[in-house]
């Protein structure tokens, strides 16, 4: 059942609903801890398939989520921005292009609208502007595809970095048996 409530989510990894990610928002919802009208992203839509799926009744969306409105995309004013990298890691999947002390842009067709780069930014140099006529989102395949990938970058940094800090901790240990 979870991975049918998931695959009706837009898959934007916002956390508006109240979780990390869709697939534990799908979850909640699976297990009865969370409402179906909790994703401001899927909007009405969402919410009626949400409830044709489970056999509920379709309810308005949850105010205290957010509200819905026509997809946006971040996008960065390069003028402004100071190459900090601070919107690097929170973007879900990977839709910003940059590194540290140059210029970031965003990829706009990868750019799920989650709003997730904003608040990071010490500048301000990223607003949300509304998708131009005729544009498409990406599939939600490939975002939730993009979110596991950025997903799993995120856990082998920090198992490299937990294996270099018990391989100094063996080190000094070791150093220290030898004096």
């Amino acid at each position: 059942m979870v991975a049918l409530i998931d695959a009706l989510l837009p898959q934007t990894q916002c956390t508006r609903c109240g979780y990390p990610a869709c697939r534990p928002y799908a979850e909640a919802i699976a297990n009865g801890s969370a409402a179906i009208n909790q994703c401001p992203p899927g909007g009405a839509a969402t919410i009626s398939e949400l409830a044709r799926l489970l056999n509920r009744p379709a309810i308005p969306l949850n105010p205290a989520n957010g509200v819905e409105t026509a997809p946006m995309v971040a996008w960065i004013d390069e003028a402004r921005c100071i190459g900090c990298a601070r919107c690097l890691p929170p973007c879900p999947v990977d839709a910003i292009l940059g590194a540290s002390k140059f210029t970031h842009t965003v990829i706009a067709d990868r750019c799920t609208g989650c709003e997730l780069c904003i608040a990071p930014c010490p500048v301000d140099c990223i607003e949300m502007r509304f998708l131009p006529m005729g544009s498409i989102l990406p599939p939600k395949e490939l975002n939730r595809r993009r979110h596991e990938l950025h997903v799993g970058r995120q856990n082998r940094r920090v198992s490299e970095r937990q294996q270099l800090l018990d391989a100094k901790k063996a080190g000094a240990r070791s150093s220290a048996a030898a004096c």
